[in-house]
């Protein structure tokens, strides 16, 4: 394993990386029409070298915002290290977005510079501000468009120094950016590359999309900082991922349930599977998990982590992992239970998980330009995650639940409260509820309950439903809507949500 003890920021680590393994394999990249490519250490560093050359050339310096909204691609992972190698930072978005969203990044975060994919132009177009604009294509790997000069000059960014703004879901109606520094993707690349024991000859394969900090945190980080190699596919394909992984070598991978559940819905066992480790998110059934095992040749380990944690804080050990348990407080970082008053709970008792660290190096730096949300997430000390669970006598970690106002759909946070927020837009929309439904594979998915400001003349759910696809991602959009004459109130006037979850499961 490599041992970086001065690389306190992700430019560092990457340049020590290729400093010290330049011949080594780096990034293979499977197209959506299978064709491969692979660059070495050193070779990708010239691409990044000559990313930099054009991005100085729109303006990017230090302190300056680049915006992505590309699917897993060899430019998102030029743009991103050349970027944080000149000081700036990085504003990934869900791809797949609407208008609505990318303007709101883009009017928070003032980037110079935005990548988007070729065929999604119009509705990047739409939510563009004043920018360089750069359509890709996500399927190329030759790099032809960049300049030949290579950037040299260098800066040296500070361990505070921002590196990213990712958007998360919250409980308020609008996604938190959540601010990452250059020395948090160190912290996160050392952190879970240690908890998976990679070394220079491991190779991570990615799946999951780039935006998220999954694959940014548990497999890019930790990759680089072992040197070690990554096998980037294009999108997740549940039927073709033990092919791939055969196909690559790959030895690690991180999932989440849901992922897992669609491979053994549609895959099957493959020869040739090289897979020691795999990370995955969630609980899933014994049954599964003795299926996954034989399928991968593994015992993949669940973890527990968020954006604002950096890695993740609970890794369950090689030691007897279990399907139902987020395991242990992960080495390097603090976890606790709190109770309601935060005083540490008793094991087996439920409260919320918190956890402690360093701003800006060991958990985010803060919310982008809410101060008043940044203090309100800790308690002292300890950042509130929301989520609940509890510990047994020897501090293994189970889940019990998670944000009252946050679903997990497929593995990513979205929040009722946006959703709401687009439903009671629709001009025919007096007001709206969501909650979440049981999904076998996505975990659960959300469904809105409407009521009609004429309720003789109300908005079809074909309209209401074609009004969210216009403007929210995938996992967002309600997959039923209900028509009500009113929503279940108390007597002050709050709305029952569990009423509705009630009739949702009755359904």
């Amino acid at each position: 394993m490599a041992d970086w003890p001065d690389a306190t920021t992700f430019a560092q680590v990457w340049a020590n990386a290729v400093a010290t393994r330049p011949d080594a394999g780096f990034l293979t990249f499977e197209a959506p029409d299978g064709k491969v490519t692979d660059w070495t250490y050193g070779e990708f560093d010239h691409i990044v070298a000559s990313m930099a050359t054009e991005l100085v050339a729109h303006g990017v310096v230090p302190g300056a915002s680049v915006h992505l909204a590309l699917t897993n691609s060899p430019t998102f992972i030029a743009v991103w290290i050349a970027t944080v190698r000149l000081g700036g930072w990085i504003v990934p978005s869900d791809p797949m977005g609407r208008t609505a969203e990318f303007d709101d990044h883009i009017e928070r975060t003032n980037p110079v510079a935005g990548f988007f994919g070729r065929d999604r132009a119009d509705v990047y177009r739409s939510a563009a501000s004043d920018m360089a604009l750069f359509p890709i294509d996500e399927a190329d790997a030759a790099f032809d468009w960049l300049p030949d000069e290579r950037f040299i000059d260098w800066p040296t960014p500070a361990v505070s120094d921002t590196a990213a703004v990712m958007f998360t879901s919250g409980t308020t109606g609008r996604p938190k950016g959540v601010v990452i520094s250059q020395a948090n993707y160190a912290f996160a690349g050392k952190t879970m590359s240690e908890a998976a024991g990679l070394n220079k000859d491991d190779r991570h394969i990615v799946v999951l999309p780039l935006f998220h900090a999954n694959a940014q945190y548990y497999s890019f980080a930790s990759a680089i900082w072992a040197a070690a190699s990554v096998a980037l596919m294009h999108t997740f394909s549940a039927s073709g991922f033990l092919p791939q992984a055969a196909r690559h070598g790959a030895t690690c991978a991180s999932l989440f349930a849901a992922p897992l559940r669609m491979i053994l819905a549609r895959g099957g066992p493959v020869d040739g599977v090289q897979l020691r480790h795999c990370w995955f998110a969630q609980n899933i059934s014994e049954d599964q998990y003795a299926t996954v095992v034989d399928w991968f040749g593994c015992r993949p380990r669940q973890l527990y982590g968020m954006t604002e944690t950096i890695p993740a804080v609970l890794t369950d050990t090689t030691d007897e992992p279990r399907p139902d348990s987020m395991g242990f407080v992960t080495n390097g970082c603090e976890v606790a239970v709190h109770d309601a008053a935060g005083v540490e709970a008793v094991a087996g008792d439920v409260g919320e998980i918190v956890v402690r660290g360093t701003a800006g190096t060991t958990l985010f730096t803060e919310y982008l330009g809410e101060p008043v949300t940044t203090t309100a997430s800790f308690r002292g000390e300890w950042f509130r995650t929301g989520d609940r669970a509890f510990r047994d006598g020897n501090g293994r970690f189970f889940f019990d639940g998670r944000r009252s106002d946050v679903l997990k759909v497929a593995g990513e946070n979205v929040s009722t409260v946006e959703v709401e927020a687009v439903l009671t837009a629709h001009p025919g929309v007096l007001e709206a509820s969501v909650v979440g439904a049981p999904d076998a594979v996505r975990d659960e998915v959300p469904v809105g309950f409407v009521v009609p400001s004429d309720l003789q003349s109300p908005p079809t759910v074909e309209e209401l439903l074609a009004w969210c696809e216009s403007r929210l991602g995938k996992a967002k959009q309600p997959r039923e809507i209900t028509l009500l004459d009113e929503l279940p109130r108390t007597s002050v006037g709050k709305i029952r949500k569990f009423l509705l979850k009630e009739e949702v499961s009755r359904a």
